[in-house]
C-alpha cells in the first residue's frame, strides 16, 4: 500500500484521482484545495486530513515524515495548468513521484527544468495521458503499425464541448493560466495524435480566438484537419436535436474512428500502469506540449489550402475573452 497526496481536491477531475488511488488499494494522506466543496472524499477516503492552505498541508507532510516516519509515494495534482510545475517540484522535494493531470505543463522548456530535477531527486514526473490506453486508439495505432509503411492519412480532428458563461470568470478563460483552448480542451488529443501518426512537421493555425481554435497539422504519416470549440452554437444541429452539448469524431480516411465510452476506467489504468514502474512520463508529454505552445503563439493564417471546414463558421459575439 503506497501513500499519496492530492493537490485540487475540489476540481472537476479530482474524483477519478481519488478513485483510481482506491481501486489500486492505496491510501490517501491528506488533500489539498483552497475551495473546501470536498464531501466526495467522503466515498473514498473520509480519513484523509485536508486542508485549504498549502502551507499547513507541507507543514503537515513534513510532520508526518519527521515525526511518525511517514512517507510520501506520490502526488497526485488537479489543479489548474499554470500550477503544475510548482506542484510536481513540489513533490519531488518531499521526496516522491508525481502523478500529474493534462497538460503536464504549459511550456516545453519547463519539461528540461523538470528533468533536471528528476535527475536530483531519483524522482519520476508522471502524466496521464489515457487516450494512449483506450482500446479504439490502441486498434488505431496498431492498423497504422502494420499498414503500408510510406502511406500518408487524411485525419479530421472535431472536438466540440459546450461551456457556460462561469468558464470565461474561471482560471479556465484565462490563456496565462490555462494555456488557452488548445491546451485546455486539445492537448490530450494532440498527444494521441502524435502518438500513432509520428513527428510533426507541420503546425498551421487558422483560428484561434476565446472560444474555439483550428489549424492543420502535418505528422510523419497524417495531415490533420482539426477544430476545437467550447461555444455551443457551433454543434450541428442534428447533435443538438439529440440533446447532446457535446460532438466529438476522429475520421481517418473518411473512416470514423468511435470512442465515445470507455472512458470510466482510463485513470486506474493509468495507476495501476504508474504502480508498476510503467507510466508515461516528460518525454512522452513533450511533442503535445510543443504543439499547444506553438499553437497560442502562432500567427494566423489564412483560409487557404487544407482546412477544417468547421473553421468557417461564424465566430462568437460572446464578450467574455481571455478571463474577462
Amino acid at each position: 500500500m503506497k501513500n499519496f497526496a492530492l493537490i485540487g481536491a475540489a476540481g472537476y477531475i479530482a474524483p477519478r484521482h481519488l478513485k483510481a488511488i482506491k481501486d489500486t488499494n492505496n491510501n490517501l494522506l491528506a488533500a489539498l484545495d483552497k475551495f473546501d466543496s470536498v464531501g466526495i472524499m467522503d466515498s473514498y477516503f473520509p480519513n484523509a486530513d485536508f486542508f485549504v492552505e498549502f502551507e499547513r498541508f507541507d507543514r503537515h507532510i513534513e510532520k508526518l515524515k519527521r515525526q511518525k516516519n511517514i512517507g510520501l509515494d506520490y502526488v497526485s495534482i488537479c489543479t489548474p495548468n499554470y500550477l503544475h510545475d510548482a506542484h510536481i517540484r513540489m513533490a519531488l522535494r518531499r521526496d516522491a513521484h508525481a502523478i500529474c493531470e493534462k497538460p503536464l505543463v504549459l511550456n516545453p522548456w519547463n519539461i528540461d527544468a523538470l528533468k533536471d530535477i528528476e535527475k536530483a531527486t531519483n524522482k519520476k514526473v508522471y502524466t496521464i495521458l489515457q487516450l494512449r490506453l483506450h482500446e479504439s486508439i490502441i486498434a488505431l495505432k496498431n492498423k497504422i503499425l502494420n499498414g503500408p509503411k510510406d502511406k500518408v492519412y487524411d485525419v479530421d480532428l472535431t472536438y466540440l464541448t459546450s461551456r457556460g458563461h462561469w468558464y470565461y470568470t474561471s482560471w479556465k478563460g484565462d490563456t496565462s493560466k490555462s494555456g488557452g483552448i488548445a491546451s485546455n480542451i486539445g492537448v490530450h488529443f494532440y498527444d494521441m495524435l502524435s502518438w500513432i501518426f509520428g513527428e510533426v512537421k507541420q503546425n498551421i493555425v487558422h483560428l484561434h480566438t476565446h472560444d474555439r481554435a483550428s489549424g492543420y497539422l502535418e505528422f510523419e504519416k497524417a495531415r490533420v484537419r482539426w477544430f476545437l470549440s467550447i461555444d455551443y452554437n457551433v454543434i450541428p444541429d442534428e447533435i443538438k436535436a439529440t440533446g447532446q452539448r457535446t460532438y466529438r469524431s476522429i475520421t481517418v480516411d473518411g473512416e470514423e474512428i468511435e470512442f465515445s465510452g470507455g472512458f470510466t476506467e482510463l485513470h486506474t489504468k493509468s495507476y495501476e500502469d504508474i504502480l508498476k514502474g510503467n507510466g508515461f512520463g516528460l518525454s512522452d508529454a513533450r511533442q503535445s506540449i510543443e504543439i499547444v505552445q506553438q499553437i497560442r503563439n502562432a500567427e494566423i493564417t489564412p483560409l487557404t489550402g487544407d482546412y477544417h471546414p468547421f473553421a468557417k463558421k461564424e465566430k462568437s459575439n460572446h464578450p467574455f475573452k481571455n478571463g474577462m
